[in-house]
């Protein structure tokens, strides 16, 4: 198909679209030469997420563990820690903090999705002996 024939179809629509967007941009990186402050020339939004996790007890981790359906161990490896470590959140010994924590609010959010991975993770290890 010819350039004239698709500017005439829903090509030409991709090509007007196509030159606004390098237009834009041509705009936006000239900017970002100069030193003009650019929240005066664009739109610019800044976003903070709240992702400070919940604080979570021996309970907590343990009920998070059951919800997976895994042991220790694997959550432990799931959660890329030492078994001790796990050992010591659901004794009290020690708090999960930081990742762990965030990885636990997000299990605790979407569960089924987590239960999945897990499976899809699984590589069943053959018995010797």
């Amino acid at each position: 198909m010819s350039k004239s024939a698709r500017a005439k179809g829903h090509g030409g629509k991709r090509v007007r679209v196509g030159k606004e967007l390098v237009q834009r941009l041509k705009r936006f990186t000239e900017a970002l030469a100069t030193t003009e402050n650019l929240p005066d020339r664009f739109t610019c939004r800044t976003i903070k997420l709240d992702l400070q996790p919940k604080g979570y007890d021996g309970n907590d981790v343990r009920r998070v563990r059951k919800i997976l359906g895994v042991s220790q161990a694997l959550f432990a490896q799931f959660a890329g820690v030492s078994a001790a470590a796990v050992q010591d959140w659901e004794q009290e010994i020690k708090p999960p903090n930081g990742a762990v924590c965030r990885l636990m609010d997000e299990i605790l959010y979407n569960p089924s999705y987590f239960q999945k991975r897990i499976r899809e993770l699984a590589t069943p290890v053959g018995n010797s002996g």
